[in-house]
């Protein structure tokens, strides 16, 4: 079975994932392409040969040709355009988060239960990189004894343009854009714990534009969990080398870790300046593989008729956390989570 795809957002991540489907994914076929930019519309005409051209969300749901759709918008609209597919009947990839408050989540998880033959799962790329699906492995296999504890960091390269500046009104902030990877991460990684209580600070290094919503560049963030299980996230905006996804397990018997110095590649180099090496210089790089691997997943779950291991409820227990660091670091106080 072909499944027939409808991408919706084609900025910086959309072009990314209607590449992946129009070129990479076996099984997959890029039908249909909605967009209000008309470069963007463009480039799915003339880069990827994409036929279906829509303005309006609308009329690429009421397309019969159109099994499943991939969206990838501004965050704010992730929930209501879930529940337009999943209404419309299609199947429905979203890019995480889920939704930006907890009730907007469980809003679209209650929807999809009213839809179960329809396959609905939000892009948490991490589970599908090979390391972190072989420490998952490794750690539920209890080569660690009893996972305790959780050090994990997302670190951007600084961007100067200002571009999340512009962005982070409309983003949740810097836990609920960023450091939700992470909150799903640890909660994957531990054994999906109810989440007791949290508590998140931080500053602003560099961007003093965020102060205006109430942002900030760099943050740190505590999570206890049911069971004596504790998560450490940081989050950042500002490093001036690269892209940094650092992940660090710690069991009752050993520990592990992911990602570790953020290399590039295997090459170092030595001269005048000393010995280096270069590091991944964006997110994309780093998960390329795990995008795509991602994508073929959820083909194949359609296609097959397989109900995806990473759940809306997952998604909804991401923002949960992400959410409540929000509170935290805007209050300055620990917050409980119900």
């Amino acid at each position: 079975m072909t499944v027939r795809y409808g991408i919706v957002g084609l900025g910086r991540m959309g072009k990314r994932h209607a590449e992946n489907l129009a070129l990479r994914v076996p099984g997959a076929a890029l039908v249909a392409a909605c967009s209000p930019v008309a470069e963007e519309l463009a480039y799915a005409r003339d880069t990827l040969q994409v036929s279906g051209l829509h303005e309006r969300y609308e009329d690429l749901l009421a397309r019969k040709d159109v099994d499943a759709v991939f969206i990838v918008t501004p965050n704010a609209l992730h929930p209501e355009n879930i529940v337009a597919a999943l209404r419309a009947g299609k199947h429905v990839f979203c890019e995480k988060p889920l939704g930006m408050d907890v009730k907007s989540c469980e809003m679209v998880e209650a929807e999809a239960a009213k839809h179960p033959r329809q396959k609905a799962m939000i892009g948490y790329v991490r589970r599908f990189d090979e390391s972190y699906e072989d420490a998952y492995r490794r750690v539920a296999d209890g080569q660690i004894g009893t996972p305790f504890l959780v050090r994990a960091q997302t670190t951007d390269q600084n961007d100067p343009s200002g571009f999340f500046v512009r962005f982070a009104p409309q983003s949740g902030g810097i836990f609920v854009d960023m450091s939700v990877h992470d909150t799903d991460l640890v909660r994957w990684l531990l054994g999906a714990p109810k989440a007791l209580r949290v508590f998140a600070t931080g500053t602003i290094a560099v961007h003093e534009g965020l102060r205006a919503c109430g942002d900030i560049d760099n943050g740190i963030a505590i999570v206890e969990f049911a069971g004596g299980k504790s998560a450490v996230i940081y989050a950042s905006r500002t490093m001036p080398h690269g892209h940094e996804t650092t992940t660090e397990v710690i069991g009752t018997t050993g520990r592990l870790m992911v990602g570790r110095g953020g290399n590039r590649n295997r090459v170092e180099i030595a001269d005048a300046s000393g010995i280096r090496t270069e590091t991944t210089p964006t997110f994309y790089e780093r998960f390329a593989d795990a995008f795509l691997r991602e994508a073929m997943y959820f083909t194949d779950c359609v296609a097959h008729d397989r109900t995806p291991a990473l759940t809306l409820h997952d998604a909804t227990e991401a923002t949960r956390i992400a959410v409540a660091l929000r509170t935290s670091l805007v209050e300055r106080r620990v917050v409980d989570i119900a």
